[in-house]
């Protein structure tokens, strides 16, 4: 196909990690790519780069920090505006950091609801015209396993990705048939870096209840959602746990 009549996708947390990931293997398969990013500005700027080095204008990078209901509005009319269309949406952005009970504030409620709930579920609703433009839209959110199997000292986040894994069911409902909605809950894929960062034991722990016996790599993830955009016009309202068969432990 022409570059000019390639889908085009939106990856929010699109410049490292599993973002980066899920935007490598849409723009191999001949995708256009709209790299968000909030403080990886200089890593979105180096993977657009790159891949528009591999097929001239096929990827560009928005900045915005999504805790902002401005910037949200922002981010989707500039997202609709660079190539005119939209064909997906992965709502991927997500802050994530330990919140122990008696200690969490209200702050925290904020910042961890409005990336991992608020964001994606606004940014939906904006991008709904162009997604359905086309009768085959797509959305997939990225969830988490502990959505339903919370993550001791992280209830604030879990209850957040909760109410994704919510959103997901209920916009699948609402968007059809013009757009399928879909999810994927990932396991012990990458160790969180910075404030989330977790001990050794922790990891140990973790890994005890993955059968598979090891991370999954940020890979298997973008393969789940890759499918759920480009391998299948008849899946909705699912959530994929990419988890090396860690919630059948029990």
């Amino acid at each position: 196909m022409n570059n000019s009549d390639a889908p085009v996708a939106l990856i929010t947390g699109a410049a490292k990690r599993v973002g980066a990931a899920i935007t490598e293997q849409l723009h191999a398969l001949g995708w256009r790519v709209l790299v968000h990013c909030h403080h990886s500005e200089a890593d979105a700027e180096s993977l657009c780069l790159r891949l528009n080095l591999q097929r001239l204008d096929s990827a560009h990078y928005l900045v915005a920090d999504l805790s902002d209901a401005n910037a949200i509005t922002a981010l989707a009319e500039k997202a609709q505006a660079h190539w005119r269309r939209l064909d997906a949406l992965v709502n991927n952005a997500s802050s994530f950091y330990p919140t122990p009970f008696g200690g969490a504030t209200q702050n925290d409620w904020d910042l961890l609801f409005a990336s991992n709930a608020r964001a994606p579920y606004f940014l939906s609703q904006a991008l709904r015209p162009a997604l359905a433009a086309r009768g085959a839209g797509a959305i997939v959110n990225i969830i988490d396993i502990h959505a339903a199997y919370p993550l001791q000292d992280h209830s604030l986040y879990c209850m957040a990705k909760a109410a994704n894994a919510a959103m997901t069911r209920a916009l699948a409902k609402e968007l059809a048939p013009a757009i399928r909605v879909n999810g994927v809950s990932p396991g012990a894929i990458a160790w969180p870096e910075g404030s989330g960062e977790m001990s050794e034991a922790m990891k140990t722990e973790i890994l005890r209840t993955v059968p598979m016996g090891r991370v999954g790599g940020v890979e298997a993830v973008a393969e789940a959602v890759v499918f759920l955009i480009t391998g299948t016009s008849y899946i909705n309202g699912q959530i994929i746990a990419v988890d090396g068969g860690r919630t059948v432990w029990g």
